[in-house]
C-alpha cells in the first residue's frame, strides 16, 4: 500500500511594529498588537476555521481513514490563546479524533540552532512542553523550521528521542534517487520523510495559476496523479495558509479539498498515513547524507532566504551575540523578548530576492522594503541591549 502522508505547517509570528529610534528607551512593545490581531483574525476567519472544520467532516466522511499532520508554533499557540482559544479547540478536536499528528519543532519558529546547540535544545523541549500542555501528546517527528536540515541536526534530534524529521525531497541530497520512500539519517537511528515538492507546490503556488499547462488542478486529476507516483510514499507538506489565504476561496481549494481524500481513497493500493505510522510500517530504502543545510524555502532550498544579504547577516549576529548576557541574567521577560525576536520571519522580511521568490516574502510583510524591516528590528534590538543593561545592574544593587 501507498502511504499518503499530507502535513501542514501551522504558523504566525510576532511582527514587529514601527520601532523608530526614538522609542528605544520609552518602553514601548517591540511587537504592533493591533496588526499581529488583525492577521491572526484574518488568518483564523479564512483559513484556520473552516479548514479544521472541513478535514474534521472528512475524517468522519470517510471513518477515519483520512490522516493529516500539523506542526504548531509556538508563537501561534500563544497568540491563539489570547485572541480566539476556540481555534485551539478546532486544532485539539482533529487531535482527539486519532486521525491527526502534531509535530515538534522550535517553539519561537526560529533559527535557533544558527545560535547554539544549547538554545537550539531548550526551544524544542518547550515545544515539546508546550503540545503537550495544550494538546495531550508528545510528538514524535520532528520538522525544524521551514525544513531545515542536516546532519548535524539530525544528530541533536536522535538524541531528544525523536523517531522521525522531515525536511525538502531536494535533488541536491537524493541524486537520482526518489523522495516517494523513507530514508535514514546518516548515521543515526531517526527516520527521514522527504517532501515531494512538485506535488506539494502544485497545491501550493500553482493551483490558481491559469497560464500553468495543468490549469485547472481538480481532485480527481491530482489523485491520479499520486495514484501513479512510484514509491513507497507521497509527501505532500505545505503552509497550512494554502487553504483559503495563500489561495482564496474564490480559487476553488475548500471544493478541492473536499473531494481530493474521496478521490484518493477510489485507488485500492492508496491510504493515508499520519507520519510515526509511515515510519513503523516501512523500511528506509537507504541512508542519506546531507552535510549543508537544506530548507524547503525558495528555489535555493537552503539557508539564502534568511540570512544571504548584509543587513539579514548583521540583523542575526546581533541578535546571536546576546545569548550569553540574557542567559546570566534570567529575567524570563527579557529572554521571552529575545526569543520572540529569533522567529524567521524577521529576517524573511529582509530578503532582497526578486522575481518569483521575492513575490512570497511579500506575502503578510508588514513593511515597505526590506530595508525598513531591518531598521525597525535593530531598534528593537538596541532596545534589548538598554533593558538587559538595566536590569543587571538593579539585580547587582539587589544582591
Amino acid at each position: 500500500m501507498k502511504k499518503i502522508c499530507l502535513y501542514f505547517q501551522v504558523h504566525q509570528p510576532m511582527r514587529i511594529g514601527n520601532y523608530s529610534f526614538f522609542d528605544i528607551g520609552s518602553g514601548k512593545s517591540y511587537f504592533d498588537e493591533d496588526k499581529n490581531k488583525a492577521y491572526l483574525e484574518r488568518v483564523v476567519r479564512k483559513c484556520y476555521e473552516p479548514t479544521n472544520n472541513l478535514i474534521l467532516e472528512l475524517i468522519n466522511k470517510t471513518d477515519g481513514l483520512l490522516k493529516v499532520n500539523f506542526s504548531i508554533t509556538g508563537t501561534l499557540i500563544e497568540q491563539l490563546e489570547f485572541y480566539s482559544p476556540r481555534t485551539i479547540e478546532s486544532f485539539a478536536a482533529l487531535v482527539e479524533s486519532g486521525c491527526a499528528e502534531l509535530f515538534s519543532e522550535t517553539y519561537y519558529h526560529s533559527l535557533s540552532f544558527l545560535i547554539s546547540e544549547r538554545e537550539f535544545r531548550e526551544q524544542v523541549k518547550l515545544h515539546r512542553k508546550k503540545i503537550k500542555s495544550v494538546f495531550g501528546v508528545k510528538p514524535k517527528i520532528f520538522r525544524n523550521t521551514e525544513a531545515v536540515y542536516n546532519n548535524d541536526i539530525a544528530k541533536i534530534v536522535a538524541k531528544l528521542g525523536f523517531k522521525g524529521a522531515i525536511t525538502e525531497g531536494s535533488e541536491r541530497i537524493l541524486g537520482w534517487r526518489s523522495p516517494n520512500y523513507l530514508y535514514k539519517a546518516k548515521g543515526e537511528n531517526l527516520m527521514l520523510l522527504l517532501r515531494n515538492y512538485r506535488l506539494s507546490d502544485d497545491v501550493a503556488f500553482r493551483f490558481s495559476e491559469r497560464n500553468w499547462v495543468e490549469y485547472p488542478l481538480t481532485a480527481d486529476k491530482y489523485a491520479s496523479w499520486i495514484a501513479a507516483t512510484q514509491g513507497d510514499c507521497v509527501n505532500i507538506f505545505m503552509d497550512y495558509e494554502t487553504f483559503g489565504e495563500h489561495q482564496w476561496p474564490e480559487t476553488g481549494i475548500f471544493e478541492f479539498l473536499r473531494y481530493l481524500p474521496l478521490e484518493i481513497l477510489k485507488y485500492k493500493d492508496c491510504e493515508f498515513s499520519c507520519a510515526s505510522s509511515l515510519i513503523k510500517k516501512l523500511e528506509p530504502k537507504d541512508e542519506i547524507d546531507v552535510p549543508h543545510f537544506l530548507s524547503w524555502a525558495d528555489i535555493d532550498r537552503d539557508l539564502s532566504a534568511w540570512i544571504e544579504n548584509k543587513i539579514q547577516l548583521h540583523a542575526f549576529n546581533e541578535i546571536r551575540a546576546l545569548e550569553g548576557k540574557i542567559k546570566r541574567n534570567k529575567d524570563p521577560k527579557l529572554l521571552h523578548n529575545w526569543r520572540l525576536l529569533q522567529t524567521s520571519d524577521h529576517f524573511y522580511y529582509m530578503c532582497t530576492k526578486w522575481f518569483a521568490d521575492g513575490d512570497v516574502h511579500k506575502y503578510f510583510n508588514p513593511y515597505e522594503t526590506p530595508y525598513d524591516a531591518y531598521i525597525n528590528y535593530l531598534n528593537a534590538i538596541s532596545d534589548l541591549k538598554m533593558r538587559l543593561g538595566a536590569s543587571a545592574e538593579q539585580q547587582a544593587h539587589t544582591h
